[in-house]
């Protein structure tokens, strides 16, 4: 039995790595038109015009990135802050509901969440948001431009605040778990040493935690990256690159939803297969790197007196 248990637990594991080598050699052999078209200046080119057949990659590439970063920017510090509400500073009573708030929004369908920024978010981010960006921050130097454009209330920001609701509930939940799981003695003997909230959960709650914390973190990266509908709805699906947050714009996923199912010739489905495989590369760059840096952290661990 013994046996049997390994073997199935074995051939699980190799099925997952089976089916990502799958996964890359279907998106590589699906995007060679494009790579011997276009070589190594796809990723650096933004054009985009299937009349001619000249495409690249770098608007797409570039709305992908800002919005992730953007919506992380945003989503780590509120994911932190609830986190720390729910372990240590709720009353009793407010904490399961809290919690199972948080869980269910986690669950709500990503389109969902994309309607309710097109057609509520994006009016009111217009009508009162983004005037007073273009007139508080939008005569400043250096990030004023970042600010500064017609109030349309769909573009890059716009995308990466609801990115960052959409991924708040999945880093909160998984920062609020692991938090949990920190021996109480370890924060009661800092509260008795005189130590504040705040002084426990960074030198205490978030050191013991650390790894759970970056997984939690990274599952939000990889939800902000690969998001489709939402950002669909409301970042204006523009090929165009321009300074401005306000602006529209694209992303890999929303440019692969819009134009897939209308691609016409090999060479126009060849470069949105090799956009799928550029966000397939961006990912594992990503938790590859999230990878190493756990590793770092853990070789640390206990070198210091």
């Amino acid at each position: 039995m013994d046996s049997l248990f390994h073997n199935l637990t074995r051939l699980a594991a190799s099925g997952v790595l089976v089916l990502l080598a799958a996964i890359l050699f279907s998106l590589i052999k699906g995007s060679m038109p494009a790579i011997h078209a276009f070589g190594f200046g796809f990723l650096i080119s933004p054009d985009w015009d299937p009349v001619t057949d000249r495409f690249g990659a770098l608007i797409p590439i570039v709305g992908t990135l800002v919005t992730s970063f953007i919506a992380l920017l945003i989503a780590i510090p509120v994911s932190f802050g609830i986190a720390l509400f729910l372990t240590e500073l709720s009353p009793r009573l407010l904490r399961r509901p809290l919690g199972v708030a948080i869980e269910l929004l986690a669950g709500i369908p990503s389109i969902i969440y994309g309607m309710w920024g097109l057609f509520v978010f994006a009016p009111l981010f217009a009508d009162h948001i983004e005037p007073w960006l273009n007139d508080h921050i939008g005569p400043l130097p250096y990030i004023g431009p970042f600010f500064s454009g017609p109030p349309m209330g769909i573009g890059i920001l716009t995308a990466s605040i609801i990115l960052a609701i959409m991924v708040i509930p999945f880093i909160s939940a998984v920062m609020r778990d692991v938090f949990d799981v920190v021996p109480v003695m370890l924060k009661e003997s800092a509260y008795g040493l005189g130590s504040t909230t705040w002084e426990v959960m960074m030198s205490i709650v978030l050191p013991y935690t650390k790894v759970g914390v970056v997984g939690g973190i990274m599952l939000g990266l990889g939800r902000a990256l690969g998001e489709t509908m939402a950002v669909t709805f409301v970042i204006g699906n523009a090929h165009e690159l321009s300074k401005s947050l306000l602006n529209p714009g694209n992303s890999i996923s929303s440019a692969l939803a819009n134009e897939f199912t209308e691609a016409v010739g090999d060479l126009y489905t060849a470069s949105l297969v090799e956009l799928g495989l550029i966000l397939f590369f961006i990912t594992f760059v990503v938790l590859s790197l999230a990878r190493y840096m756990l590793y770092k952290l853990g070789q640390r661990e206990g070198k210091v007196s």
